[in-house]
């Protein structure tokens, strides 16, 4: 599988996203209601949509990225990976900063995540048009036919065609023999970090792991042994 793809030119990207606030008490009024409808399908007998706000962060228009965790591939006989993350309070800085990293790259770059498609790259293009940033050519898909995206998404290669099982990250983790750390947060609990224990780095860590088992997973996917510990290099 991915035998033609060449892994320097690929990013393996994941994005953390929390409510816009920090409670559903702060949320505009006006908001409030749009929230209710939006929501009125997923919410269980009983749940209140203030009872369901702290999954606002799924939705762009009700959340925002507080972090973004690239990964680059290093040449060498073995390859490395070179992770960086992009993680603030300021949306639109850290979205720049992201853009300008991209912009700086070849426009055929190639970008990967775990449910990429369905997520991050959409989630990626609304908040950058909400905040009036121009998107770089890696995520403009206008004019572009689905095979000319250059999107990876490794939920998508796993489904070959199957749509009706979503397969989380950790699971594939498991079924592929790639460690993953058992004591680190999950995807449920980064509104409650976030907001309540104003723990971002904790939040930066768990995004970069994500991003190293991602990368990880995409050499399974082509039969390549996994990059070892001392070839993956943090940049600060």
């Amino acid at each position: 599988m991915l035998e033609n793809i060449d892994l320097h030119h690929v990013l393996v990207l994941d994005i953390e996203t929390v409510p816009q606030y920090a409670s559903f008490d702060e949320v505009p009024s006006h908001f409030t209601e749009l929230w209710a409808q939006k929501t009125q399908y997923q919410r269980r007998d009983g749940e209140s949509p203030s009872d369901y706000y702290s999954r606002a962060g799924i939705w762009a228009e009700f959340g925002k990225i507080v972090c973004i965790s690239v990964g680059l591939f290093t040449a060498g006989e073995q390859p490395g990976l070179r992770v960086k993350s992009f993680a603030g309070h300021n949306e639109v800085e850290l979205l720049k900063d992201f853009i300008s990293l991209l912009n700086k790259q070849p426009a055929n770059l190639l970008l990967c995540a775990h449910n990429g498609k369905e997520f991050d790259f959409p989630y990626l293009c609304r908040r950058m048009l909400i905040n009036c940033l121009q998107m770089p050519a890696q995520l403009n898909l206008a004019g572009k036919k689905p095979w000319e995206t250059g999107h990876i998404d490794t939920l998508e290669l796993w489904k070959f065609g199957d749509y009706k099982n979503y397969t989380s990250l950790n699971l594939l983790a498991a079924v592929f023999d790639i460690p993953t750390p058992k004591d680190d947060i999950s995807g449920k609990d980064v509104h409650q970090v976030y907001w309540q224990e104003n723990n971002l780095e904790r939040i930066v860590t768990y995004c970069q792991k994500d991003v190293i088992t991602t990368a990880r997973l995409l050499l399974k996917f082509k039969c390549m042994p996994l990059i070892p510990d001392n070839l993956i290099t943090i940049v600060g």
